[in-house]
């Protein structure tokens, strides 16, 4: 058990579609927090306005809804931390900069956009550091008297860290064990814009102190930041209240060679996102491009959840299906994985399958609904679709293949497979259909084991083998070589359908 209660936390950026990485990063933090019984908080760091994207910050709600990932704080559902946008919190922000000027662990920066660029031009691979910033435009560099009369006369600035020029930094990851860094090798980040807006890195470690957050999950790309984050833990007084970090692995590309993008969706041809985003951003390569995502494509959400699961963990035994109960019981985070997990999209299909499967019918019977009316076949009889739906789900890999390998129950094929019919088609055959269609007229019982027993008796009549007109029966049914068995067909078009399609055919041979 835990010291304390357990807080975890997801904080994206308003800023584009959310790629399955960040979805899994939901998850790990979701399943840790349950597991402990604990709370997962959403936190919008909109603190970069130039980079804000209308929209956005719904479609991150919808995703996690989608994904049954409820947070219990949050913009959307409250709680006693709010707000929990940081735009909204911007001045709780500035003492705690002002707090780090005043204890010398920051400093005011002066310089120009156009400074600086000049400066990167001179220098090859610049960095604001202690290498640097005594010939530069800061408080540093100045006087007490030069810099007051800058701040009187409202120049723009910005507050910077100021990084020690040689200190080793540590600490231990949950995942990868214990983590050097040396204070040299990291430059002297902003912490508070010309805007008065914070930057990540003040931001996320003044929230996470007043949201009291006891664990922090986030991606292996956020590990060169971790010795500011540490140094400013420090220097706020706050070291004995950081959160335990946990640095994930990538999602690579499916050869290995990278972190998984959405070029690479495009490329390959399978989604990155959790549900279909449209970039509104003008100027953009992408603008008003609308970007794939896995709900639409078909994918259930507990398939989702699933196949991002196992991207990095596993509980130690062969077992590869988990519903959301069974990871929150089963979650460690000492079983996530050190490397990099490639990603599968046959494998991810293959988990769609299995959960298709596995489901009752009726938990995605209204997504399988609208996607008939997107068609423009309106589904009237629920009890039928249901039965339509248990028949066809086991040759369905996503939500949308149960058009395709459903439709001729509700509208008579437009093509007819006669090609298939006709080399072995001869008068006898000719006859028995037209034997089959009268005995079929009289049946008074419609189930499947009537028509099939009938079906065998004429066929034995006519001395011809069942096997022989069970393929020209489902062509006349269907249209094609697919489809469940024949007479569950049969059985739920009715009577009247039947014999409609097995005249339509022969009419045609």
């Amino acid at each position: 058990m835990m010291d304390k209660k357990v807080r975890v936390r997801f904080a994206p950026s308003p800023t584009g579609g959310l790629h399955l990485g960040g979805v899994r990063t939901v998850l790990f933090n979701y399943l840790f927090a349950k597991h402990f019984g604990g709370d997962f908080i959403l936190r919008i760091e909109d603190t970069d306005q130039t980079r804000f994207v209308e929209g956005a910050e719904d479609y991150i709600f919808e995703c996690l809804k989608w994904c049954g990932l409820t947070p219990d704080e949050s913009p959307l559902h409250g709680g006693p931390y709010a707000p929990y946008r940081q735009s909204e919190r911007k001045e709780i922000y500035r003492q705690y900069a002002e707090q780090l000027l005043k204890d010398g662990h920051a400093y005011y920066a002066f310089d120009t956009p156009e400074e600086l660029d000049a400066k990167r031009k001179e220098i090859p691979n610049f960095q604001y550091n202690h290498q640097h910033r005594l010939a530069l435009r800061n408080s540093v560099s100045l006087t007490e008297t030069e810099t007051a009369k800058l701040l009187e006369k409202n120049v723009p600035y910005v507050i910077r860290i100021k990084m020690p020029d040689n200190e080793e930094v540590r600490f231990t990851d949950m995942i990868r064990g214990e983590v050097n860094f040396h204070s040299s090798q990291t430059d002297d980040k902003v912490l508070l814009k010309a805007d008065g807006m914070p930057t990540y890195h003040l931001a996320v470690v003044v929230d996470d102190y007043l949201m009291k957050i006891t664990h922090a999950f986030r991606g292996e790309e956020w590990l060169p930041s971790a010795p500011v984050h540490i140094l400013l833990w420090k220097y706020l007084g706050w070291i004995n209240d950081m959160p335990k970090w946990a640095h994930l692995p990538l999602i690579l590309k499916p050869d290995g060679n990278g972190k998984l993008s959405k070029r690479d969706g495009d490329r390959l041809g399978f989604p990155v996102f959790a549900m279909n985003w449209t970039d509104p951003k003008t100027g953009d390569p992408d603008s008003h491009r609308e970007i794939k995502g896995f709900k639409e494509l078909g994918f259930l959400p507990e398939a989702f959840l699933n196949l991002l699961a196992v991207l990095g963990w596993n509980d130690g035994t062969e077992q590869e299906i988990y519903s959301l109960d069974e990871m929150i019981e089963k979650f460690s985070i000492e079983r996530v994985h050190h490397a990099g997990a490639k990603f599968d999209y046959e494998k991810a299909k293959w988990f769609n399958h299995e959960w298709i499967k596995r489901l009752p019918v009726t938990s995605y019977q209204l997504r399988v609904k609208k996607i008939f009316e997107e068609k423009g076949l309106v589904i009237t009889d629920d009890e039928k679709f249901v039965k339509v739906l248990e028949l066809v789900k086991d040759r369905c890999t996503l939500l949308t293949d149960f058009y395709e390998q459903s439709v001729f129950f509700f509208v008579a094929p437009s093509t007819i497979d006669i090609d298939s019919i006709k080399p072995k088609w001869n008068e006898n055959k000719q006859m028995f259909f037209v034997e089959l269609i009268r005995a079929y007229e009289l049946l008074q019982q419609w189930q499947h084991d009537d028509l099939e027993n009938t079906f065998k008796e004429i066929a034995a009549a006519h001395q011809l083998k069942s096997g022989e007109l069970m393929l020209p029966l489902r062509i006349m049914l269907v249209g094609g070589k697919f489809g469940p068995g024949v007479f569950d067909i049969a059985s739920v078009i009715g009577k009247d359908e039947t014999v409609k399609r097995i005249e339509y055919t022969l009419g045609l041979l």
